[in-house]
């Protein structure tokens, strides 16, 4: 029973009332997780191809520790994920999908959809709803027609697909306006990896959490195209 005599015995004192404790509202959020490491992703549509980027720094909120660290994730040679979060969890959660493709792959002896993925890599974040992974996948990837599979979800796991781009990180609003002026679509692979890397490059320029370089992966009916971007090192 639910009532409020049983919360009380099971709860006599509201952790803010107690004299040791942190009132609840000086407790961190999540979005303070979020944004440690800081991150930029993009993943952007074109005519049968899809092209996802990331960011390279890894920091510790506004101290730089390496310029080496994307976040982009290839799972199979037609589906890439990207992670944006708290890299430690962004590393663990990535180890765990690997695993599940592996045992996908035994299993149906076949690579996975994209949209399988999608809603195998919600599946998984939802199973830790109380105690989240701190990360935002973007997912991107071509289906065996060629259309391509664009997919964005929240620590807890829910999905939002898009058919011209998708973004995460420390600057949603940046990167959301470069894209939403410069894709246009039925881009060719070199267009889209033309505009994709001027959505990414300055859309981290106002992002101190961001930025260091990038790197870009254009996917498309053959081949896999893995570009590294030099960017402003301030």
């Amino acid at each position: 029973e639910c009532s409020r005599e049983a919360i009380i015995k099971f709860f006599p004192k509201a952790p803010a009332e107690d004299p040791g404790s942190v009132p609840l509202s000086d407790l961190p959020g999540d979005h303070v997780d979020l944004e440690y490491n800081g991150a930029a992703i993009i993943a952007m549509a074109g005519k049968e191809c899809v092209a996802i980027g990331s960011d390279l720094r890894f920091g510790v909120q506004l101290q730089t520790m390496t310029t080496d660290c994307p976040k982009a994730y290839k799972i199979h040679d037609k589906l890439y994920i990207g992670l944006s979060g708290l890299g430690t969890d962004a590393q663990s959660f990535h180890q765990q999908l690997v695993f599940r493709h592996n045992m996908y792959k035994l299993r149906e002896e076949r690579n996975i959809k994209p949209t399988t993925f999608g809603h195998m890599v919600s599946s998984m974040l939802y199973e830790k709803r109380f105690g989240p992974y701190f990360t935002a996948p973007v997912i991107a990837g071509l289906e065996e027609d060629g259309t391509p599979y664009l997919c964005g979800m929240d620590s807890i796991g829910a999905m939002e697909t898009a058919k011209d781009f998708m973004v995460q990180g420390t600057a949603p609003e940046s990167l959301y306006g470069m894209c939403e002026s410069m894709w246009r679509p039925d881009m060719e692979p070199e267009e889209l990896f033309e505009t994709l890397s001027q959505c990414l490059l300055s859309g981290v320029d106002r992002d101190a959490l961001a930025g260091w370089g990038a790197m870009v992966h254009v996917i498309t009916k053959d081949k896999v195209i893995s570009r590294t971007l030099k960017g402003r090192m301030d």
